[in-house]
């Protein structure tokens, strides 16, 4: 029984450790460029996101300070919401 309770909790620990790994990240930075063809946006440091299909623009201009939260897909960064900071 004891065997059994702990072989649970390891796996408990272990498998609680990919969530926090894939938990949503922040980027509070300057658009440098905002493509809605393309559905790219461009910070002012060189951080590249890619939109998802369903994003609405809520007035990205070239100049506008924005917070990005993002996920990582492969090699990409992608923009789960993207919110124009004052």
């Amino acid at each position: 029984m004891r065997k059994l309770i702990m072989t649970a909790a390891a796996a408990a620990v272990l498998a609680s450790g990919g969530a926090a790994l894939a938990a949503v990240k922040h980027t509070t930075g300057t658009v440098k460029t905002y493509d809605g063809t393309a559905m790219s946006l461009v910070l002012d440091d060189g951080s590249t996101f890619t939109l998802p299909k369903a994003f609405k623009d809520p007035g990205l201009k070239a100049g506008e300070k924005v917070r990005v939260s993002w996920d990582m897909s492969g090699k990409n960064k992608i923009a789960v919401a993207v919110k124009i900071v004052k």
